[in-house]
């Protein structure tokens, strides 16, 4: 391994938790998440909203009785990817009306998608870039652009 892929291994963070598909899961999804954020130094503002969609979608969309879903933050230098895992992979996001969760997301997160995750569910993932090394990427109208993000 060379010396930058290592310097960046180690300068990345890690945090999950599994919270109750509820909607006192979701807030304490959000509350969770930016008191983990702030001592790790991205702006917190884009994050809170995108974790806050992304968590109530879970609960409202992806509930199944009895289980949980997944939180999920990883910050490298200059880029904050979150996740959050639920266990309804039939019921995929989409960008339109009448949610405005997604075209929040949308607008807030440089990147986002959904992929398989374990089965039988779905992890929707947003990434954001902060700090001077990447530079946000100006969002482009949801009509742009579908949810495998930009």
């Amino acid at each position: 391994m060379n010396s930058e892929l290592a310097g960046s291994a180690l300068d990345a963070r890690h945090y999950d938790v599994l919270l109750s598909a509820t909607p006192r899961g979701a807030r304490l999804a959000r509350l969770l998440a930016v008191e983990q954020l702030r001592g790790w130094g991205p702006p917190l503002d884009a994050p809170r909203a995108i974790v806050a969609e992304l968590a109530v979608n879970a609960v409202t969309h992806g509930r199944v009785a009895g289980r949980g879903f997944r939180l999920e933050l990883l910050a490298r230098p200059g880029l904050l990817r979150i996740e959050v895992a639920d266990t309804r992979g039939d019921r995929l996001p989409a960008l339109c009306p009448p949610g405005r969760g997604l075209v929040l997301v949308d607008a807030l997160a440089d990147r986002w998608g959904v992929r398989e995750g374990p089965a039988p569910g779905k992890v929707v993932w947003a990434e954001v870039s902060w700090g001077a090394t990447s530079p946000r990427v100006p969002p482009r109208p949801p009509s742009a652009h579908g949810t495998s993000g930009r």
